[in-house]
């Protein structure tokens, strides 16, 4: 059983980019670097753009995932590819032709996901999965790091286990928002498999250690669960 751990640098210190990735490195350690992109049109709040994208991934080995919580992603989500992202995750509230799109993140190289809020139900999208590698359930409102986790979430999370199940396909399922120790069991009891963490990462003393500590309890939950996965780190 393989998950991953996606450590968002939204809770990093952004003074110093380089050195907070190699925190999160290391034998058992971050899988992907989670890049959060904020508009503030889409969502309230303002974050980081192309050219950091570009700069951290010659900065780290570890390959970049980045989520574009941004509007027009049709228009802006092939030059994060360009910069250097392993893997682009575009809303299904804001792409105006989201098939069409992950065609091209695809072509361009990268892994091409999806993201829905958590007002968005899956099933409209059901028809969509085979054009995905991934597919992020938001288990906060997106916009801001730090905020609790939603319970109401996991039946969710569970569905769209569900419909990949269906469909018989290799499609990773991400979850984020509120992540920790304390609800990643749950997560992945419900059918996620790959985890982004913010502030349970970058708020711990050892870094690294956060990412190994929660990578054993997420393997722990979906050994036990009714479901299974088999998929690397990146995906080659």
């Amino acid at each position: 059983m393989a998950v991953q751990i996606n450590p968002s640098i939204l809770s990093a210190d952004f003074s110093r980019l380089a050195d907070e990735a190699s925190r999160v490195g290391g034998p058992g350690g971050a899988d992907w670097l989670h890049v959060d992109v904020m508009d503030n049109h889409f969502v309230p709040n303002l974050t980081l753009g192309v050219p950091v994208v570009e700069s951290l991934s010659r900065a780290s080995d570890i390959p970049l995932d980045c989520h574009l919580m941004i509007e027009e992603p049709d228009r802006w989500a092939p030059a994060y590819v360009e910069a250097g992202a392993g893997s682009v995750t575009f809303h299904a509230e804001a792409a105006a032709a989201p098939v069409r799109l992950a065609r091209e993140i695809r072509a361009k190289g990268a892994r091409a996901s999806m993201a829905l809020k958590p007002a968005t139900p899956i099933e409209p999208y059901e028809d969509l999965l085979p054009e995905l590698d991934m597919l992020l359930i938001m288990t906060v409102e997106p916009g801001f790091g730090g905020q609790a986790f939603l319970d109401i979430m996991l039946p969710k999370i569970r569905r769209t286990r569900q419909l990949i199940a269906k469909h018989g396909l290799e499609l990773w399922l991400q979850v984020d928002g509120g992540v920790s120790a304390t609800t990643i069991e749950r997560c992945a009891e419900a059918g996620a498999d790959v985890f982004v963490a913010g502030s349970a990462v970058y708020g711990a003393e050892d870094p690294a250690e956060a990412v190994r500590s929660l990578r054993s309890m997420a393997e722990e939950n979906t050994g036990e669960a009714g479901w299974s996965c088999d998929h690397s780190a990146t995906g080659k």
